[in-house]
């Protein structure tokens, strides 16, 4: 009797403890993301994988690591992700997102976790435009729902033929084969298409407009905004951030 007992005790314990593993798996959220799969390097499909990487991505894997959830991806073209995180299909959304009063009024930001600005890229051969003030009169091409957008519209309104398009890639190759005369967009995102696909055959001229902080999208009212603003600060001590940054970047913050 004593050793039927005693198995007894021993399968209740593995029970148990198998009980409580499952429920600490369990107590690991899996959080819908969204972002854009066109906005290199921060997303970008990896062609050998099929997985999304970028700056984005490893910083969003990183901070689901540290606020204790798991990243559920999703992409989708950019002027969807803030409705889609406003409606709530997506409770967060990282895309190179450009913190805005406007924005805030319908989603919630984190911290912000990289400095970006608005710069100009025509081809190589063009000697005319330096600055914004030589974009009147011209056609321009940027991207759908962003703050260039916005940008342009406010700056130049009906003096100029203001194209977007619904990808960098659209409006990129819209530059090459001469259907708009320049594109205006983020800077990082210029820069890295000038130096790879536009390499020889695009510049980047001007000065940085608009100065702008990129920031994680949330939900309103989301659960997972301070541990996120924690998590990045943490990243920062330790130098994690940098670590990614160089990775994308090739060089360290200027922070």
């Amino acid at each position: 009797m004593k050793t039927i007992l005693t198995t007894t005790a021993i399968a209740s314990s593995i029970a148990l403890g198998l009980s409580g593993a499952s429920a600490a798996m369990a107590q690991t959220p899996s959080v819908n993301v969204a972002t854009d799969p066109s906005f290199v390097p921060f997303e970008m499909m990896d062609p050998e994988t099929g997985e999304m990487i970028g700056f984005d991505m490893d910083i969003i894997n990183a901070v689901a690591e540290r606020a204790g959830f798991e990243v559920n991806l999703t992409t989708m073209e950019f002027s969807g992700i803030i409705p889609a995180v406003q409606t709530g299909s997506q409770e967060i959304a990282i895309a190179g997102t450009t913190i805005t009063e406007e924005r805030a009024q319908v989603v919630d930001f984190s911290d912000p976790y990289y400095d970006s600005g608005l710069q100009i890229i025509v081809r190589a051969n063009n000697e005319d435009v330096s600055s914004l003030e030589d974009l009147q009169g011209l056609t321009i091409g940027t991207k759908i729902g962003s703050t260039s957008y916005d940008f342009l519209q406010q700056e130049l309104g009906e003096g100029a033929d203001i194209t977007p398009y619904p990808g960098t890639a659209d409006m990129y190759m819209a530059l090459l084969g001469r259907n708009v005369d320049a594109v205006l967009y983020d800077a990082p995102n210029v820069a890295y298409f000038s130096q790879t696909r536009g390499e020889g055959r695009t510049k980047v001229v001007g000065p940085l407009y608009e100065g702008q902080q990129y920031g994680i999208v949330f939900h309103k009212g989301s659960e997972w905004v301070e541990p996120t603003n924690e998590a990045l600060a943490s990243m920062r001590e330790d130098g994690t951030y940098d670590e990614i940054y160089k990775k994308w970047f090739g060089e360290a913050t200027s922070e």
